[in-house]
């Protein structure tokens, strides 16, 4: 392990599964997707079986607040032990160069460490590695009970770096024939594919000085056109904000009694660069459930006569028109509810985007008990098949562009929660890399 504090990051020392593990059931996705769709989990289960498998070392957020959590997690805790006395986990130093292939994409990025002095997920941070969106607090405590006490982290983290000239990642795409290749196999359930390969010293000195570039203060305020006085933002939540979120919160309730030089100071991520070709943005929809009062009575109600809605025959229609939308008003998607699809238009928006205003809107509603819960889902189709069964509603956003993320960052702090995704739901990270944290 090496520290490189100049710019927030650690070269780590990783846990992989041993030879001959079967990695297409060893490899399962980011704890909090598919959280409405219990059926994603049960196939994973079958796929499976008894084998060694992420999928036993992480808790599945379809199961909170379900009867047997405390177990699940003693469980997940204790085969965590078992899989290191087993030697089914063996160590290795360094980097890991890692190429995702998914929908005809390749997304590459780099597993690394960042040090968590340098991360704030506090609203107004300026901090080198920043949230891109706001942190809801009370989600961190089911995490929180799962990390505390774990041997091992497994990061479904995205970190997004600004390299539009492709300096930190691309060149080991180039020279991945150069790299001893580590994993490479199929991932379960229609998500593509998945390899990785370890990163030797010299390439790993050009990623350390190409990183040291980008947070140049000169470059950093010529790349943005802002202040000199402006705090450097290096590294940008993508996916896992909460996730992150959660080390920070143990690291500094534990730092007192640790001293600074421990392995809960640090959390394994994988950075990926804004500018990747395959890296695409993919809005974030709600589906409300079992709804209590009359959803389209307190829309109006509460946007008043800066609402309009729009009757559409379809969810093609509706999708055509809130993603072509432009000027003042916002558009939103309105599927069931006690309409089929529609689109919501509203002038005068208390915030900059649509998803803001909606969020807001929704969090009142529920705090009010307009609803028994709030998810949060990627796709239409999803949209389209939970907020039509009887009593749920759903609400379609556009997505923004992902060149726009870190200066609005930068300039105006973070985006209202689930703001975009780094892909749809079979997109996201699975699990792969471990990392020792006690």
């Amino acid at each position: 392990m090496k520290n490189i504090n100049d710019i927030g990051i650690q070269i780590p020392q990783v846990y992989l599964p041993k030879a001959g593990t079967d990695l297409t059931k060893w490899a399962v996705i980011a704890c909090d997707q598919f959280t409405s769709e219990p059926e994603y989990w049960q196939d994973a289960e079958k796929i499976v079986g008894n084998a060694p498998s992420t999928l036993n070392l992480t808790f599945p957020e379809v199961h909170l607040e379900k009867p047997g959590e405390e177990e699940r997690i003693k469980n997940i805790q204790t085969t965590m032990q078992k899989y290191m006395d087993e030697g089914i986990l063996q160590p290795r130093d360094g980097l890991i160069y890692v190429e995702r292939m998914v929908g005809g994409k390749t997304r590459k990025g780099i597993v690394l460490c960042l040090d968590l002095e340098h991360y704030n997920y506090n609203k107004g941070s300026s901090s080198l590695i920043r949230a891109t969106e706001g942190t809801i607090v009370d989600r961190l405590p089911p995490r929180i009970k799962v990390r505390q006490g774990a041997t091992l982290e497994l990061p479904h983290i995205l970190v997004l770096i600004d390299d539009p000239n492709h300096t930190v990642i691309e060149p080991l795409s180039a020279a991945k024939s150069k790299l001893e290749k580590l994993y490479d196999f199929e991932l379960m359930l229609e998500s593509g594919h998945l390899a990785g390969y370890a990163v030797n010293a010299d390439f790993e000195n050009q990623v350390v000085a190409a990183l040291r570039d980008l947070a140049k203060p000169e470059t950093f305020t010529a790349k943005y056109g802002i202040g000199k006085d402006e705090p450097v933002l290096l590294f940008a939540m993508g996916d896992g904000n909460h996730s992150l979120a959660t080390a920070k919160a143990i690291w500094e309730k534990m730092k007192p009694q640790v001293g600074m030089d421990h392995p809960s100071r640090y959390a394994l991520v994988e950075i990926e660069n804004v500018h990747d070709d395959g890296l695409e943005f993919e809005p974030i929809h709600r589906v409300v459930f079992n709804l209590k009062r009359d959803l389209f009575a307190e829309l109006k109600k509460t946007f008043g006569e800066n609402f309009s809605y729009t009757e559409v025959a379809n969810v093609d229609e509706m999708v055509k028109q809130v993603d072509a939308a432009k000027g003042e008003k916002q558009a939103i998607g309105l599927v069931g509810g006690g309409k089929e699809f529609g689109v919501i238009e509203i002038a005068n928006a208390s915030s900059n985007l649509a998803v803001g205003t909606i969020q807001s809107f929704l969090d009142a509603f529920l705090k009010d008990g307009g609803a028994e819960k709030i998810d949060y889902v990627h796709g239409k189709d999803v949209v389209e098949r939970l907020a039509l069964q009887p009593g749920n509603a759903g609400f379609y956003l556009a997505g923004m562009h992902k060149s726009e993320l870190f200066k609005t960052v930068i300039l105006d702090g973070a985006l209202p929660r689930k703001t975009f995704s780094m892909g749809e739901a079979r997109e996201k990270r699975f699990y792969m890399e471990a990392r020792k944290i006690s």
